[in-house]
């Protein structure tokens, strides 16, 4: 399985973005998708997950009600919409899939995802 992550990009406190994250391979429905991000000199943190019936579960609270995450099994993608977007949401964001959770249960560790993309940055200046 291969992801290609995109849509980061250099923006202004207060705009919006989509970040999107294609999948290799025939069984994307099955997979659990999430989202991480890494700041500079932190750990890698769980941002946003879904599972294959759409349950979607968020991280941080700073991103409740700010980012949305979304999938499209017809286009093997997860998207994650960004919206409000502040500084302390500088990161390099990474898309991740867990094709091995029985349960359906979307997992915050990233020890429990299987693939990951190669990363995205987005950068907000104030």
């Amino acid at each position: 399985v291969q992801l290609q992550a995109s849509g980061g990009g250099l923006v202004q406190a207060g705009d919006s973005l989509r970040l999107s994250c294609v999948a290799s391979g025939r069984t994307f429905s099955r997979y659990i998708m999430a989202w991480f991000r890494q700041a500079p000199g932190k750990e890698r943190e769980f941002v946003a997950g879904i599972s294959w019936s759409g349950r979607t579960t968020y991280g941080t609270d700073s991103v409740k009600g700010r980012f949305t995450i979304s999938r499209d099994n017809a286009k093997n993608t997860v998207y994650l919409q960004m919206n409000s977007l502040k500084p302390e949401d500088t990161a390099v964001y990474y898309c991740a899939a867990d094709e091995s959770n029985l349960f359906g249960i979307v997992a915050p560790g990233p020890g429990d995802y299987d693939y990951w993309g190669q990363g995205t940055q987005v950068t907000v200046s104030s």
